[in-house]
């Protein structure tokens, strides 16, 4: 597969779970907190999320022949230093690692404001990223995640 074309999976896969998570927003905090289905739910989709974002990066950043990161969050560092992401957006996405790698190794120690705010503007930030890719790589936009 070429690499264009994984990019553009990445993307899809991205956006899948962007999709997904939109049918959380409506929940308040408290509902997620305490709801153990929903909770799971939106750790998991918020994890896959992440992932399809840190994947995308580092898939662009083989494409391109950029040096090579040596951590995940690296990646967007890389993406900022290449001008594909801005400053702002660059440090909310490292965030976003950090609070990754908690759910993968410290599940149970989930703040759950962090969680509630990575679920309602983690989501934007990921859509950023994805516009300016396709946007940086020419790609035809697809469908967002709305």
């Amino acid at each position: 597969m070429s690499g264009i074309k994984v990019i553009e999976n990445k993307i899809s896969s991205a956006k899948k779970y962007l999709k997904i998570l939109k049918r959380y927003h409506s929940y308040k905090k408290e509902e997620i907190e305490e709801n153990i289905d929903i909770r799971g739910a939106v750790e998991r989709y918020l994890y896959l999320a992440v992932q399809a974002a840190i994947d995308l990066a580092e898939a662009v950043i083989a494409y391109k022949c950029f040096r090579k990161p040596t951590t995940m969050s690296e990646a967007f560092d890389i993406l900022n230093e290449e001008n594909f992401l801005s400053p702002k957006l660059t440090a909310e996405l490292v965030k976003m690692v950090g609070f990754r790698n908690i759910i993968t190794h410290d599940y149970d120690k989930i703040d759950y404001d962090i969680l509630y705010n990575v679920l309602k503007k983690g989501r934007k930030d990921i859509e950023s990223l994805l516009k300016s890719i396709e946007e940086k790589l020419h790609l035809k936009r697809t469908d967002s995640a709305d």
